[in-house]
């Protein structure tokens, strides 16, 4: 057998993770949530960030009060081997875990996972029906955690709790706020942060190109795509 191609990194150290950027007001003075993360984390230490994390194992159990819109669920599959539900209901469990915000309508599950107890303890099951996919990015090699972040952008009008209300959060990340997209780059944020904003930016003055961007760090040769 010959040598294997060097340019390929070890996925196995890749995670599959899911992130929620929530908007409001985006009809006059749009504002995203963030929050910061703490000075010890492994991983991006003190940088502003939006609400998310891995998926579980758990995640690929949950059911969804309604689907995903097609175009969403199809992006989501494209050169990934996770169900795209799973990549989502990590986006919802993340949001509910760091911000104590719900994304969800009302239904009964029976035997919640560990993980899911206390979002099913409010009456609610996940809901996909107004999630956005608007980016996929793969943490470049060299970082103490790698993950294949995929980005989603739902209106706080969709969300069944109150928008100001975090009471419920975890103590992941402190100084949650809502802030304006227009002054948003002068937080301590990472690159992908940033850019993730701009497509956000984008997409909200009729900029947007078609397709889901993705920055693929999958081996050392850097690559831009779009799904």
């Amino acid at each position: 057998m010959g040598e294997p191609d060097a340019r390929l990194l070890d996925r196995s150290a890749l995670r599959d993770a899911a992130t929620t950027i929530v908007i409001r007001d985006a009809d006059t003075r749009p504002r995203v949530l963030m929050g910061q993360r703490g000075a010890g984390a492994a991983f991006m230490p003190s940088k502003f960030v939006f609400p998310g994390g891995a998926v579980d194992a758990a995640d690929e159990t949950v059911p969804l009060s309604r689907a995903l819109p097609d175009p969403v669920r199809n992006a989501l599959a494209t050169r990934s081997d996770r169900a795209p539900e799973a990549l989502f209901a990590a986006a919802v469990r993340e949001l509910w875990e760091e911000t104590g915000l719900l994304l969800g309508n009302a239904g009964d599950w029976a035997d919640p996972p560990k993980g899911w107890r206390s979002f099913a303890a409010t009456g609610n099951l996940p809901d996909g029906a107004h999630a956005t996919y608007v980016f996929r990015a793969i943490t470049p090699a060299g970082r103490p955690r790698r993950f294949d972040a995929r980005f989603f952008l739902v209106d706080a009008g969709d969300l069944s709790s109150d928008p100001d209300d975090f009471s419920r959060a975890e103590d992941e990340l402190s100084h949650l706020q809502w802030v304006p997209l227009d002054e948003a780059r002068s937080f301590d944020m990472p690159f992908v942060t940033e850019v993730v904003l701009a497509e956000i930016e984008a997409r909200m003055d009729g900029r947007g190109v078609p397709g889901v961007p993705f920055f693929d760090n999958s081996t050392e040769v850097s690559r831009f795509l779009r799904l």
